[in-house]
């Protein structure tokens, strides 16, 4: 594949595919982690080594295991391979970075479940990629996870000290704030690479 092509794929996964707001998929940490810039910044860090380390691990595991017939645990397979190098970035960040593990908190292992992980290695194998556009997949949906949560929280964050409507406080404002995001993004979808 050309550069092109693999721009293209890069591009649509950052802006007109964007997993968050074109997708809503991996809604739940994109929620509970949006609250301050810096825990935004190192979820979608997390979210870009999982998302492009899954796409690397299994697309091998599916083209020399589970198309020997396997096919039906896809799923399960790459749901085990994702739990796995969740653990391994959880350890990481335990020994390396505690204050960020520490902000973290129940959302790191929920990466497991996040179903834009899971989405991104199951979307490689439905598009047929290869092995470099799997990983450049991987790699920037992550990198557009972590631009939607950025962005998020930097609008979450300056929310604390606007005044809103009482029935609007807290999680409301950040919901109707995310859909005008998904609205913003949604102006990349008649964006063509040639």
């Amino acid at each position: 594949m050309d550069f092109t092509g693999l721009f293209s794929i890069a591009l649509g996964a950052i802006l007109v595919n964007n997993f968050i707001f074109a997708q809503f998929l991996g809604i739940c940490p994109f929620m509970g982690v949006s609250k301050k810039i810096d825990t935004a910044l190192g979820m979608g860090m997390a979210v870009i080594f999982v998302m492009g380390v899954a796409s690397a691990v299994c697309w091998p595991i599916n083209q020399l295991l589970l198309k020997l017939g396997l096919d039906f645990m896809q799923t399960v397979t790459f749901i085990l391979v994702i739990a796995s190098l969740v653990q391994f970035v959880e350890m990481f960040l335990q020994k390396a970075m505690p204050a960020l593990y520490e902000s973290l908190g129940v959302y790191l292992p929920l990466i497991t479940t996040n179903c834009a992980v899971l989405g991104v290695v199951l979307q490689n194998t439905q598009n047929s990629y290869d092995f470099i556009q799997s990983v450049v997949y991987g790699v920037t949906g992550g990198i557009g996870f972590l631009i939607a949560i950025v962005l998020f929280a930097s609008v979450r964050e300056r929310l604390e000290f606007s005044e809103c409507p009482k029935s609007f406080e807290g999680f409301p404002i950040a919901l109707v704030t995310a859909g005008l995001l998904a609205l913003a993004f949604l102006g990349f979808s008649g964006l063509k690479v040639f």
